[in-house]
């Protein structure tokens, strides 16, 4: 039996550490095609480029990059021209820290896993949280406990099928802890994050002014233990159900009334 084809993808570029151990995971178990920005492009949202021609550089075998490309460009265009019948599944990630709560409106990573499931394609995105901002190099990251999981995750996905419905992905955040310190799996929603203001002012040596977003911290609202953010805190895999329909249905009927008024 041929195995299941997988696409994937992910927003800190092609020579990434985590995508390394994203194809080194799932390659015992499924043909893995990788199609990955040239650079790194964290929080580019679901960005598609469309000002600027791009083109596909082959690094290894089934393997490419996308010229300044973004993850949803990344996974459109290799829809579109690199496979002639649809990949089985669609996986961004590892990233390299997380995506939890309304981050996932920025993130790239998530983006990816959204473009795989409006082409209906069932789609993973998965993040390694990180405590601390001392590591700064790559080769530093223990994805381990992310690799455990995501072959148990498609694995799963491949015995019985992907347990979520069109254009709904799972969103897979890791917590920073050893394998034997995992505490599980849990069913998550999406936090409440409470943002800063990590923005920075300087002045270059020509007296121009500018400025460099930081990375704010994780405070997030507490909610009984039942957000991404809770239960990578207490050690757990956060898997997050998502759904692309934003509409605020509980509220089409109060906005009916306000609007004829």
């Amino acid at each position: 039996m041929s195995k299941k084809r997988v696409l994937i993808t992910n927003d800190d570029g092609f020579d990434a550490v985590g995508l390394k151990a994203l194809v080194e995971a799932l390659k015992p178990i499924a043909h893995v095609t990788v199609v990955a920005p040239a650079f790194n492009k964290s929080a580019c949202g679901h960005s598609m480029t469309l000002t600027r021609p791009m083109a596909f550089k082959k690094y290894d075998d089934d393997c490419y990059f996308l010229e300044d490309g973004t993850p949803t460009d990344c996974i459109f265009l290799s829809l579109h021209n690199l496979f002639d019948a649809k990949p089985d599944l669609v996986i961004s990630g590892i990233n390299i820290g997380s995506n939890m709560g309304e981050d996932m409106t920025y993130s790239g990573t998530v983006a990816g896993a959204m473009e795989g499931v409006l082409h209906g394609i069932p789609s993973i995105s998965i993040s390694q949280v990180l405590d601390t901002r001392a590591k700064e190099q790559g080769d530093l990251f223990d994805f381990s406990l992310a690799k455990k999981v995501i072959l148990d995750i498609v694995s799963k996905i491949f015995d019985g099928g992907f347990p979520l419905g069109n254009r709904k992905l799972l969103n897979i955040n890791i917590p920073d802890c050893e394998i034997d310190e995992c505490n599980g799996y849990a069913i998550t929603k999406a936090g409440y994050r409470i943002y800063g203001n990590d923005s920075h002012r300087n002045v270059d040596p020509r007296g121009n002014e500018y400025y460099w977003i930081g990375l704010h911290p994780l405070v997030w609202e507490d909610d009984e233990g039942k957000s991404d953010f809770e239960a990578v805190k207490n050690n757990k895999v956060s898997i997050t159900p998502v759904q692309l329909d934003l509409t605020s249905y509980k509220d089409i009927n109060k906005l009916t009334t306000w609007i004829n008024k």
